[in-house]
């Protein structure tokens, strides 16, 4: 291939890629945080739906006799919530024990919103300098918005098991369901 056809095809491939950026909105002021409450958001928020949607009687489901039932993994989701998210935000977490004193749906989907909301609130007023302060996690010296990712992949991580306990019981998964058809037209 002579020089003027690799340049032109390196040039006809690249025309596409050029475009998109050419309608990226304005960063918002914390770009990273943002970015990351955003991505919490989604997860969470189908963390909770989730929740919702499992029927009371299933919240003591356990998949095996070794593992979480339902509603203890929701209650380790939303105990879970307020370490991590205090630990992001220099709060003193106290320990508030769901997963072992929580057992109905209803305590237990009140105590992940109360725990999620309680998250929101650290993502929110976290900023992209405030987020590359140091703290101690476990052994671990990470900066304040890395635990708030650990958090979000935490979430996420539990959300794949609520899915199986879910897809086990019949149930579609709030990730999974399909949007309503636009009846507009």
């Amino acid at each position: 291939m002579n020089h003027k056809a690799y340049l032109a095809l390196t040039a006809i491939a690249a025309f596409p890629i050029m475009l998109p950026a050419q309608d990226t909105p304005a960063a918002p002021a914390n770009p990273i945080a943002s970015s990351e409450k955003g991505f919490y958001m989604i997860v969470s928020g189908n963390v909770i739906a989730a929740a919702e949607k499992m029927p009371e009687e299933n919240y003591s489901f356990k998949p095996t006799p070794e593992v979480r039932s339902f509603g203890q993994l929701i209650g380790h989701v939303a105990d879970a919530q307020y370490m991590f998210c205090a630990l992001a935000s220099g709060d003193t977490p106290s320990p508030k024990g769901i997963e072992k004193s929580k057992t109905s749906k209803a305590d237990l989907v009140a105590a992940l919103k109360d725990a999620v909301s309680y998250c929101n609130n650290t993502y929110s007023n976290m900023t992209d300098a405030q987020g590359s302060q140091m703290v101690k996690f476990m052994k671990y010296n990470l900066a304040r918005l890395s635990v708030l990712s650990v958090n979000t992949a935490h979430t996420d991580e539990h959300y794949g098991n609520i899915v199986t306990y879910l897809r086990l019981k019949g149930i579609v998964p709030p990730s999974s369901e399909q949007p309503a058809a636009n009846t507009k037209k």
